[in-house]
């Protein structure tokens, strides 16, 4: 298996497990029992997808002759940027924060969508 086939199956498991925490966190903003110490053990996982997924990517640039898309990289450093931003705002945000990570989660799975839509290299 190449890099580039690891990067595109890696982000199918980023998008399904952004999906699932997203959902999950917002269903817990709702049902009390759905928050549990799992639910953040997960989202946990899930962002750290992202970073993996990035650094294949960064990989696949540094040891090929070609480049990706402008835009394909930059839907992966936004979305860098926004699991720092969550992170940063899980305190401020303590009475909305499976809301916050729900929408993240969700928000999260998009980019990585349509970092996919886009042909990379």
């Amino acid at each position: 298996m190449t890099l580039v086939d690891l990067h595109h199956a890696w982000a199918w498991v980023t998008i399904v497990a952004n999906a699932v925490a997203g959902t999950w966190s917002l269903a817990a903003h709702w049902i009390p029992a759905l928050r549990r110490r799992q639910l953040w053990w997960f989202v946990g996982a899930a962002e750290v997808t992202i970073f993996v997924q990035v650094l294949l990517g960064v990989a696949i640039i540094d040891s090929s002759q070609f480049g990706a898309a402008s835009f394909h990289m930059f839907y992966g450093f936004v979305a860098l940027i926004t699991v720092g931003l969550l992170f940063a705002y899980r305190q401020s945000l303590v009475a909305w924060m499976y809301l916050l990570y729900g929408l993240g989660g969700l928000f999260l799975m998009g980019l990585c969508i349509r970092a996919m839509l886009i042909k990379p290299f």
